[in-house]
């Protein structure tokens, strides 16, 4: 089989449907065509927020203002400046060909004497008679910091122009300038992502703020070994609740945390210390408020989304953006080019990937068939759109970059190359993974766990498809659902979480929980990375519920309550202790190299499952049983001579019952030529990591 793109040509499961994808690839390459002859290049194309928005230009001494309104019939400006007059500032339409749908104003301020009260901090906004005759207060598209009137609820644009500008000084973008060091970067980075969120990082019941996240959390971070922060609920939107996933403003970083410049301090300071910083970016959807967000700004009903009923998402009650239209994808291209450039992000994880490539909105029951993947419930604009995306995202940050596909369909090719037919992301998350452990704790007994289920589950991935997994997010702790440490432990965690408690509910959930993640991480995590939710990696208890009219506005679950972990008098500081153990391996790993695991010894009687890893170099042996403990178990391994325990979840500084010296010699012995063994005490609830060290 030969054909034109090496995405189909290695893959024969998609020889039959060879035409379907080169066609795609056609589409995307005839729109890049199109942006490069038009536009001159894809990046001049993603630069619609240096002509869009508010701007002042020191050398003619004005300020601009443009925005897209072709269907609105007057346009005015107002504000602060000017009393906010709804008709002294009249926008005129442009009719330059290009700029068909433009609206502009020019604000001299030799001329206009209220033109100078547009400095930094002055609210705006527009006033619209839009293609349906009303006339409504509306906020730009382009609006770059936004601010809530805290009596009114109301939102406004705000002139951020400070007079000193932020400096960068050395942060981590400016020390990875050389190309060497950005090529040697991105081949031995193995991406260990802690997923966080600003407002409720903090343990006092209120909002937190950037400062505050800069100043007590990325230490935390830095100590765990963590090397990347994805950022949640970054750009503005107006429900808090909403975790930051109906945006209404994507080009303002969220004033309920602080100002732009106190997102640039976090992200330097986590430069300094060594972090990437990541956006978990929503280019899906936008919030369907019209006070606040992009909808019917004209006026039109499908302005930037699509028309009913693919304009609404079914079940989030948002606006679907219309990807197959150039101003919306100019928006979300210059979009990524403002965060990076404006903001110095190291990537994005996109958000909701499923409901943008397909109409149905991933909502179906069963993935995995050429109809699904090549059929009419795929919006071909989408994957163009994304990859787009991933070509700019590339082209702006060089090799230190991360682009991460939630993507929940398998949707061949999302990480493979565009320049081979696919998407172009870096990775894509495995989210079947916390889905199965949350359905295998939920439905079975421990005594009926299937060693051979776990092991095909955790493997069941594609070589060629890089990808970061993890046991849980922000998803599994919201309402409706519960933590790991929280499903495994539940009430207890109230009463017998003291150190000096005896509660086997407490034991069972502590071990499980070392156990769950190690075994993820070590299996799942191979040609990818990890992730994990702010507060889990302690077994943060309870659930996320921000606060909302049925929880009298309260903030009390909308937090993290790091005392629980600084307290040495309670356990959580014990799966602190091997969070931080079992990062420091991963890091030895480097997950991005290190490939599928080798099966040695799958036991279902002893619930033990053994593996290896680097082709020998590392053992781990996990088991699973409730209550059986086995001395002098022979584990098979691929080399012979000396073995060291380098990691032992029993220990008693990760809250076992130190069964086993942790830092133990073991030497093999063959039971027949060429077949070296370990005997070891192989304790039930635990897992053991041994490394070959010498022959």
């Amino acid at each position: 089989m030969k054909n034109t793109l090496p995405f189909i040509e290695n893959d024969p499961w998609l020889w039959p449907v060879a035409s379907c994808i080169e066609n795609r690839h056609l589409h995307y390459a005839n729109t890049l065509e199109w942006i490069r002859s038009v536009h001159g290049s894809l990046y001049n194309f993603s630069s619609a927020h240096l002509y869009y928005g508010l701007h002042y230009d020191k050398k003619q001494k004005v300020w601009i203002f443009r925005d897209y309104l072709p269907n609105a019939k007057d346009v005015f400006l107002t504000g602060d400046f000017n009393g906010w007059d709804l008709s002294s500032h009249p926008l005129h339409r442009l009719q330059e060909k290009g700029k068909e749908g433009d609206w502009e104003i020019v604000l001299n301020l030799d001329e206009d004497i209220l033109a100078s009260n547009l400095q930094h901090g002055t609210r705006y906004k527009i006033y619209v008679h839009d293609a349906l005759g009303n006339w409504k207060m509306r906020m730009p598209a382009y609006t770059f910091y936004a601010i809530q009137d805290p009596n009114t609820k109301d939102f406004s644009a705000v002139v951020w122009q400070p007079a000193r500008k932020f400096a960068w000084g050395k942060d981590f973008v400016s020390m990875l300038e050389d190309t060497t060091r950005k090529q040697e970067f991105a081949k031995k980075f193995t991406p260990l992502i802690y997923e966080a969120h600003i407002g409720m990082a903090q343990e006092t019941e209120s909002v937190g703020s950037y400062r505050e996240f800069a100043q007590n959390i990325l230490p935390r971070i830095k100590d765990l070994g963590y090397n990347t922060v994805q950022l949640m609920g970054i750009a503005e939107h107006p429900y808090y609740g909403s975790f930051g996933y109906h945006v209404s403003n994507f080009y303002a970083p969220s004033s309920r945390f602080g100002t732009p410049d106190d997102l640039r301090f976090l992200i330097r300071k986590a430069h300094q210390m060594g972090l990437l910083v990541i956006m978990d970016l929503v280019h899906a959807h936008f919030v369907e408020n019209t006070n606040e967000g992009l909808y019917a700004l004209d006026g039109s009903p499908d302005l930037y989304n699509y028309p009913e009923p693919k304009g609404t998402h079914p079940y989030w009650g948002s606006k679907m953006f219309h990807f197959g239209r150039n101003q919306v994808r100019r928006f979300l291209l210059s979009n990524l080019r403002y965060w990076v450039e404006e903001f110095h992000l190291d990537g994005f994880r996109f958000d909701g990937v499923s409901a943008m490539i397909y109409f149905h909105r991933g909502y179906v029951d069963v993935f995995g068939t050429y109809e699904n993947y090549f059929g009419n419930q795929v919006d071909e604009d989408a994957l163009i759109y994304l990859s787009l995306a991933n070509d700019l995202i590339h082209e702006i940050t060089g090799s230190k970059h991360l682009s991460i596909a939630e993507e929940v369909s398998g949707m061949p090719g999302m990480t493979v190359p565009t320049f081979e037919g696919g998407t172009g992301f870096d990775y894509r998350l495995s989210m079947g993974i916390p889905d199965f452990w949350i359905r295998w704790i939920k439905e079975r007994q421990d005594e009926d766990w299937v060693m051979r289920d776990l092991w095909e589950v955790m493997n069941h991935r594609m070589s060629n498809v890089p990808q970061i997994t993890y046991c849980e997010s922000h998803d599994q702790a919201l309402v409706g659902d519960q933590t790991l440490a929280f499903r495994l432990m539940g009430s207890a965690m109230y009463t017998a979480m003291d150190i000096h408690s005896q509660n086997p509910i407490i034991d069972r959930g502590l071990a499980l929980h070392k156990m769950i993640r190690l075994f993820t991480l070590s299996l799942g995590g191979g040609y990818g990375g990890y992730l994990n939710f702010m507060g889990n990696e302690f077994g943060h208890p309870e659930w996320i519920d921000f606060p909302r009219k049925d929880n009298q506005w309260s903030y009390k679950y909308a937090r993290r309550q790091w005392s629980l972990l600084d307290n040495s008098q309670l356990k959580y500081q014990y799966l602190y202790a091997f969070d931080k153990a079992m990062i420091d391996f991963a890091t030895k790993l480097n997950l991005k190299t290190l490939g599928f695991a080798r099966e040695r010894q799958i036991h279902e009687e002893n619930k033990t499952i053994v593996f290896d890893l680097w082709n020998g170099l590392y053992v781990l042996v996990f088991n699973w049983h409730v209550n059986q403990s086995v001395p002098d178990y022979h584990i098979p391994v691929a080399k012979a001579g000396k073995y060291i325990s380098v990691l032992n979840s029993d220990d008693k500084k990760f809250g076992g019952f130190g069964r086993v010296d942790n830092g133990g010699k073991y030497f093999t012995f063959s039971k027949e030529p060429n077949a070296p063994y370990l005997s070891i005490y192989n304790i039930n609830r635990a897992v053991q990591v041994f490394q070959w060290i010498e022959e």
